[in-house]
């Protein structure tokens, strides 16, 4: 008897989690992050959008976009992997995709960097095809600015870059090391940082702070990681795609050395379709004049 109730327990244990999964991956969060720079010459609102895997919320992401028009914001920054190119799961449809995009350009410009997701599509052309030549075309026909390796000048006191990684950055790692990054890699892709300017940066993967600080992002804005998929209290993420366990920059801001790092918990799943304590999340970035006042 005792072996059949704790059975039954853990059956409905399991049922309970599932039942929380399904709802927090069906209902996302906004959240905010202020940033105060004297950079920065007047207040500035930007959304970030990370890791849609062609997730809906609602029909043609209208509960989305209803969030995203209600922060009235001059810019939507998007992170990269916004559909799904595992075979398994997705051929790389493209259609979620460019009714979201079609959506965030009647709101404000939009600027995307790829991620992983949108790189195989590139790179492996015998699995996908022309599906990455058609995601530019529709880009560009619909006014989206694609920073594939590319910076470019916002206003007077702003600058925002995007940075396609090689794949060797995204490897599967265990308790491997990640790859390093060449002090050049940054310079060589992008140029020099506008320096004189808040200069924003969009890399998927978080795992490269230190060179994004180096190369001179005030302020990088990076995915991936899902939030690390399961989060507990205290501890943080569980997992990573490339398999990298409690990492500490799995979701949230970090600062170091007077620069940021926004890492956003995404917008969907793929290969483990699991969020528990991990709700979805739009980032809205408010960033803010150092203004000093004199007494």
């Amino acid at each position: 008897m005792m072996w059949k109730a704790l059975a039954v327990g853990t059956a409905a244990a399991g049922a309970g989690l599932l039942l929380r999964s399904a709802y927090e991956k069906g209902h996302f969060l906004v959240e905010e992050l202020t940033i105060v720079s004297p950079k920065i010459q007047e207040n500035h609102t930007f959304v970030f959008l990370t890791d849609l895997h062609d997730n809906e919320f609602g029909p043609r992401n209208r509960k989305l976009l209803e969030a995203i028009q209600a922060e009235k914001p001059e810019g939507i920054l998007i992170g990269g992997d916004m559909m799904v190119t595992k075979t398994k799961q997705g051929m790389g449809n493209l259609e979620i995709t460019g009714t979201l995009l079609k959506g965030l350009t009647a709101i404000a410009p939009v600027y995307y960097a790829p991620g992983n997701h949108e790189t195989r599509l590139e790179v492996e052309k015998e699995t996908y095809g022309s599906k990455y030549r058609q995601l530019l075309e529709m880009a560009k026909a619909l006014g989206v600015v694609m920073l594939v390796n590319k910076n470019v000048l916002l206003d007077r006191d702003l600058a925002v870059a995007g940075i396609r990684l090689s794949p060797v950055f995204y490897q599967k790692l265990l308790w491997k090391k990640p790859v390093p990054m060449p002090e050049s890699y940054l310079n060589c892709r992008l140029g020099d940082a506008a320096e004189e300017r808040f200069q924003l940066l969009l890399m998927h993967s978080p795992l490269y702070f230190h060179a994004c600080r180096h190369w001179g992002a005030d302020l990088t804005l990076a995915g991936h990681f899902h939030g690390g998929t399961i989060r507990i209290p205290g501890l943080g993420g569980v997992m990573t795609p490339q398999y990298q366990f409690f990492l500490p920059w799995c979701a949230g801001s970090f600062e170091q050395e007077g620069k940021w790092m926004a890492v956003g918990r995404g917008l969907g799943t793929h290969s483990i379709n699991i969020r528990l304590c991990n709700r979805p999340q739009v980032v809205v970035i408010r960033l803010l004049p150092d203004i000093k006042i004199e007494r």
